[in-house]
């Protein structure tokens, strides 16, 4: 299929040039490890007001979990945190959806590049993979604004 070609090569093009990658100075701090796979991510996040200014992060695992930190960077830095939440909770419900739901132009408009991994919701063991770093962001930024004082968690 043509589409999942197109999907298979957005995630490799930001596994092999990933956004973001390497720690930079930041308001909170957080190590995820998905136990599944051995995956792991330590992510920092930066604000500016309610604008996500960084978000930088280490890691290693398989190509997916790497991919989707990468796309998480490209896709909320720079937004609201209002505006990122949206983000964050569309990409989950495609996640959660087991391959059920197919993203039509609106979902494409909110998670652009994320949008590839609708193929990877088909597969509950990897979906763990591409959901690290968007719960370590989610952990980050409750961190950063005072909502949370987890410095660990396991995905």
């Amino acid at each position: 299929m043509k589409l999942d070609s197109m999907y298979q090569e957005v995630i490799l093009d930001h596994y092999k040039n990933p956004h973001g990658k390497g720690l930079r100075e930041g308001d909170a701090e957080v190590h995820h490890v998905n136990p599944t796979c051995g995956d792991e991510i330590t992510l920092r996040v930066r604000y500016d007001g309610e604008t996500i200014s960084d978000v930088s992060y280490e890691g290693q695992g398989c190509s997916i979990s790497q991919a989707s930190a990468s796309v998480l960077n490209e896709l909320l830095v720079g937004k609201e945190l209002g505006q990122a939440r949206t983000i964050q909770e569309t990409f989950l419900e495609l996640m959660q959806s087991r391959g059920q739901l197919e993203p039509d132009e609106a979902m494409e408009d909110v998670l652009e590049d994320a949008v590839a991994f609708a193929g990877v919701s088909k597969y509950p063991a990897r979906v763990k993979c591409a959901l690290l770093s968007w719960m370590a962001w989610k952990d980050a930024t409750a961190q950063a604004l005072g909502e949370d004082s987890v410095k660990e968690r396991t995905a």
